[in-house]
C-alpha cells in the first residue's frame, strides 16, 4: 500500500472544506491502533474511556495520567498516518492552569500525540487557552462530558430544550475564542450540533451528535461489538468480535483437553541424530 503522509490540523481543515468527513475512532493499544492506521482512519483518540473500556471501572473517572500516558505510548509507535489526540484525564486539568500545561506537555512529550482534547465548554476556556498558548493544539468536548456526569444527573443525552441547547452554542463560541482547534459534540440532538456546526470555522466532530458533523466518533469497542456492558443509543455495531472470540476461547480449551491442541504441525523439530545423542547422554547419565 502506498504510503501516505501524515494527518495535520491544516489537512482536516482541508478536508472540512472540501466537504470530505472525517472518521474517529478511539485506541488503547499497538495492535489496535496499527489496524486503524492501516484502515485509513484519519484521527484516533486515546480516550479516558479506557478506564471502562480497558480497565474494567464503570466510570472514565478512576484512569489516571501515568496509565493514559502509557497506553498512549502505544497507540503512537503504532501510528504513522492518523492524528492522535491524547485525553486528558479527570482532575489533571481542572486544579490551575500549571498543572493543565504540565500534563498536556506530558502527553505531547512523553506520549507523543497531535493534540489533547479536555472536557467542559465556558468554564474551561480559561484552561484551553493557556495550553494553546503554550503551543499545544486543544480539542474540547462539551454536551455529554463523561468527567462531569454527576453534576448532569448521569450519563444522559444534553441539549434537548432551549436553555440547555443555547449553553452547549454559547460553549462552543468560548471554546472556538480560546484558539480550540476543534470540538467534540457527544449526545445532543442532530439539529443542535447542525447550529453549531454552522456558526464554528474550527472541526465538529460527533459521537451522538447527528450527521452534521465534519467528523464521526465512535468508540474502538463499541464499534467491534467486545464492550458488552451497556451500548449508547448513538453506536453501530459493524462486528460482534465479543462472541468470535468467545467461541474461539471455547474451541481452544476443548482442543486441549481432548489432546487435539497441539499436534507436530506446532512442534519445533529436532534431528533424529541429536535425539539419539541426547538419548545417549541421559542413558550414561542414569548408569
Amino acid at each position: 500500500m502506498e504510503k501516505r503522509k501524515k494527518v495535520t490540523i491544516p489537512y482536516l481543515l482541508e478536508m472540512k472544506e472540501k466537504g470530505e468527513l472525517i472518521s474517529f475512532l478511539t485506541a488503547y493499544d499497538y495492535p489496535t491502533a496499527l489496524i486503524e492506521d492501516r484502515a485509513g482512519i484519519e484521527m484516533i483518540l486515546v480516550g479516558d474511556s479506557a478506564a471502562m473500556c480497558l480497565f474494567g471501572h464503570r466510570t472514565t473517572l478512576p484512569v489516571t495520567m501515568d496509565e493514559m500516558i502509557s497506553i498512549t505510548k502505544g497507540v503512537t509507535r503504532a501510528t504513522e498516518y492518523a492524528f492522535v489526540v491524547g485525553d486528558m484525564p479527570y482532575m489533571s486539568y481542572q486544579s490551575s492552569h500549571e498543572e493543565a500545561i504540565r500534563n498536556a506537555g506530558r502527553f505531547m512529550g512523553e506520549a507523543g500525540v497531535d493534540a489533547i482534547k479536555l472536557e467542559g465548554g465556558t468554564r474551561m476556556a480559561g484552561v484551553v487557552k493557556a495550553i494553546v498558548n503554550a503551543g499545544i493544539p486543544v480539542m474540547g468536548h462539551i454536551g455529554l462530558t463523561p468527567q462531569s456526569y454527576t453534576q448532569l444527573g448521569g450519563f444522559k443525552s444534553q441539549g434537548r430544550d432551549a436553555n440547555t441547547a443555547m449553553k452547549l452554542i454559547d460553549d462552543a463560541l468560548a471554546l472556538e475564542a480560546a484558539g480550540a482547534f476543534s470540538i467534540l459534540l457527544e449526545a445532543i440532538p442532530n439539529e443542535v450540533g447542525e447550529i453549531i456546526s454552522e456558526r464554528l470555522d474550527i472541526l465538529t466532530l460527533g459521537i451522538g451528535a447527528g450527521q452534521a458533523c465534519d467528523g464521526q466518533l465512535l468508540i474502538v469497542h463499541d464499534l467491534i461489538g467486545l464492550f458488552e456492558t451497556f451500548t449508547p443509543k448513538f453506536v453501530k455495531k459493524y462486528a460482534n468480535v465479543a462472541a468470535i472470540m468467545e467461541q474461539a476461547f471455547r474451541d481452544y480449551r476443548q482442543d486441549v483437553r481432548t489432546r487435539a491442541f497441539p499436534q507436530p504441525e506446532h512442534y519445533y523439530p529436532i534431528p533424529k541424530d541429536e535425539l539419539a545423542k541426547l538419548r545417549d547422554r541421559l542413558n550414561k547419565r542414569e548408569e
